[in-house]
């Protein structure tokens, strides 16, 4: 079809363990904040230099890659956890895990500006993706009766947001546990209960 792009073929297997460990040590590298080099990304890795190059042949390329995977891991944790758990346990244990993730969004805050200064913009579906992943657990509990059927998705994400931001450094975590606590307590305020029958 004229104009179309073509899917890019799916990685070796070979390949995909060495984007992933590459994604895996960049995470662990930027999260801590400071210049993470490249060769040291590599070398955590168990790759070589040229092996990253050829996944993200830039560093605001593995920057962004770095970003965009883990917002990927996070919503999509959203619908796994509820095939493991009822949906207000699931939620709260997503809770937990977007407090993960600003956290680390927060270490790697002067590398996601790097991105953006070079014309990158890795958040240009972020906000629709959490709201996503929120939506359908909330849908899910409303189903169920554990959550309450009123809750906006944005709201929610706002909550957490801030959450993340008044309590989501390591030493603080008992402390955002407690908040997303309460904020779980008035998710399931009203909730109207199971289904009866």
């Amino acid at each position: 079809m004229p104009g179309s792009t073509p899917s890019p073929r799916p990685l070796r297997a070979d390949a995909q363990r060495n984007r992933d460990r590459l994604l895996a040590a960049a995470v662990r590298a930027l999260s801590q904040g400071g210049e993470a080099t490249l060769e040291s990304i590599a070398k955590d890795a168990g790759v070589g230099i040229g092996t990253l190059y050829r996944h993200f042949p830039t560093r605001e390329a593995l920057v962004e890659a770095v970003y965009r995977n883990e917002l990927t891991r996070l919503c999509d944790a959203a619908p796994l956890l509820l095939e493991s758990a009822p949906a207000d346990r699931a939620m709260r244990v997503w809770m937990d895990r977007f407090v993960d993730y600003m956290t680390t969004k927060r270490g790697m805050a002067d590398a996601l500006r790097a991105v953006v200064a070079s014309g990158g913009n890795p958040f240009a579906h972020s906000r629709d993706s959490l709201t996503g992943a929120i939506s359908a657990l909330l849908a899910a509990g409303a189903k169920e009766g554990s959550l309450r059927a009123d809750a906006d998705p944005a709201d929610v994400l706002t909550a957490l947001s801030g959450v993340s931001l008044a309590a989501g450094q390591p030493d603080r975590r008992e402390q955002a546990g407690r908040l997303l606590d309460l904020l779980m307590d008035g998710l399931r305020h009203g909730a109207p209960g199971p289904p009866a029958g």
